[in-house]
């Protein structure tokens, strides 16, 4: 058996780190994020320019307090489709299609020796990219030119925000060989206005008041409630 390239090896590392930046921000986290610089920089993968961006996340996160990065993380990618980590919604949206992709991926990760947690989502960026560190470089980069156009609709939605998060997409754009460049994002309701339940018949409104049993009434189907955002699952190793 032959020994990994020491470029395989470098970008086995960078994915792992990528994975754990793009997760939820919480204590654990805070407490690696030098760490995680350090792994980025030893065997440079991404150029400096790159790295650099990647840097910046890393010392915002740094230099704020634990509430405001949980918070800001909550805000910006659970509050609407354009920013979200989970792949699918980019993909499937609330459609029956995602559940047979999610089972897919699931098949997919146990073939490979790994086990999701219970709370935690096949689709999550954080967790693809876990699962790419542990394959040959070739594959891991095949895998992420296959999800480029998802990178880089988020990487737009995230830059319009001015986001120093945008810096992940951006990475793995490049990891992928692919072309960086924003494209059109498009426009996403006010999340209340998205998710409000009217009231049944109009509700006590003069408007309701005014019907009659005998008139026709609308049955109006809303989304159900939003999935929470993922943390990474890793396979037992950290970096």
């Amino acid at each position: 058996m032959t020994n990994p390239s020491p470029r395989a090896d470098a970008l086995t590392l960078t994915l792992r780190a990528l994975a754990h930046l793009a997760g939820y921000p919480d204590e654990a986290l805070r407490e690696r994020l030098l760490a995680l610089r350090d792994a980025l920089h030893a065997r440079p993968v991404l150029d400096a320019s790159r790295l650099e961006t990647l840097d910046d996340l890393i010392f915002e996160l740094a230099g704020a307090t634990g509430l405001d990065a949980e918070a800001a993380y909550v805000e910006l990618f659970d509050r609407g489709r354009g920013t979200a980590l989970l792949l699918f919604e980019h993909v499937h949206g609330d459609s029956r299609d995602r559940g047979p992709a999610m089972i897919d991926l699931i098949q997919t990760y146990e073939a490979a020796g790994l086990q999701l947690a219970s709370d935690e989502l096949p689709d999550h960026l954080s967790v693809l990219l876990e699962y790419a560190s542990t394959q040959p470089a070739e594959a891991a980069i095949a895998l992420l030119g296959e999800i480029a156009h998802i990178l880089r609709a988020l990487y737009s939605a995230l830059t319009a925000r001015h986001s120093a998060y945008a810096a992940i997409p951006a990475a793995l754009i490049e990891l992928a060989g692919e072309s960086l460049h924003a494209v059109p994002v498009p426009h996403e309701p006010e999340l209340d206005d998205a998710w409000h339940d009217p009231a049944a018949f109009g509700g006590c409104t003069p408007d309701g008041q005014q019907r009659n049993s005998n008139s026709p009434q609308p049955i109006r189907i809303m989304r159900g409630a939003a999935a929470p955002s993922s943390q990474p699952v890793t396979n037992g190793e950290s970096v």
